[in-house]
């Protein structure tokens, strides 16, 4: 038997407030509805409501202004980071990257891809895995998953480097549109074939930086799961404070 699996309630509720707001039932400067209001509206429990809020604020659609209450602030405007993996896996141009494709093929779906893209357990995707290389090691392993269906009538089944990117070329040959990515970083023990194209010894582990890639209704168009070997990693970020 198949299982859907769904997003938590507290991410469909953001959704639909990000929906609203990009619609106009929620303009810009206006209040959002009180927490009592959006749990009778929408019949869920307050904790939910309350995280939902704050998952909005976090990534700036709302914030909390003193006396006012919470308001909507729009759209977040892109701000530009010095190290975007997602991005970076969306639009790197594999015919003229440093590096090699390794392996193109259908598989079973990884348990966390098919969570991301919303697919049943065994569904069948199609994997690319390129090898960024760089000063004569592997840098970093790129396996990219797509749904079946999405890939029909696109070039990226062919085991040649694709040109001008992933994300062009999708939203050229299947007409949709990339919006927004996640990025969710956690630390692992590679796999044995993983490890091999690392170059990596026995019992050293790697970031993994989930990239999940949306249309602007937040279905996923791609996932794609980005190692690097921990011995070699230092993430940092600067942030200001309100």
């Amino acid at each position: 038997m198949a299982y859907e699996v769904v997003a938590p309630k507290y991410v469909r509720l953001a959704q639909t407030i990000q929906r609203r707001i990009e619609d106009g039932t929620y303009p810009p400067g206006s209040r959002v509805p009180s927490e009592n209001q959006l749990v009778q509206a929408f019949g869920m429990s307050r904790p939910t409501v309350v995280r939902a809020l704050e998952l909005l604020k976090r990534d700036g659609w709302l914030e909390s202004r003193q006396g006012f209450g919470t308001i909507v602030r729009g759209r977040p405007e892109v701000v530009e980071r010095k190290d975007q993996r997602g991005r970076e896996a969306l639009e790197r141009d594999e015919s003229q990257a440093p590096g090699r494709l390794v392996e193109v093929e259908r598989v079973p779906v990884p348990a966390r891809v098919a969570s991301a893209l919303g697919l049943p357990k065994r569904a069948e995707v199609l994997m690319r895995r390129f090898l960024v290389e760089g000063d004569g090691e592997a840098v970093e392993l790129i396996s990219s998953y797509f749904p079946a269906g999405l890939v029909e009538g696109t070039d990226l089944e062919r085991t040649e480097p694709l040109s001008g990117g992933v994300r062009g070329h999708l939203e050229a040959r299947k007409k949709v549109r990339f919006d927004h990515v996640t990025e969710r970083v956690s630390a692992r023990l590679p796999e044995r074939d993983e490890a091999e194209l690392l170059g990596l010894p026995d019992g050293v582990p790697v970031l993994s930086v989930l990239v999940v890639a949306c249309d602007a209704s937040g279905t996923a168009l791609q996932v794609s799961d980005v190692l690097l070997p921990a011995d070699r990693q230092e993430l940092e970020d600067t942030y200001r404070l309100n």
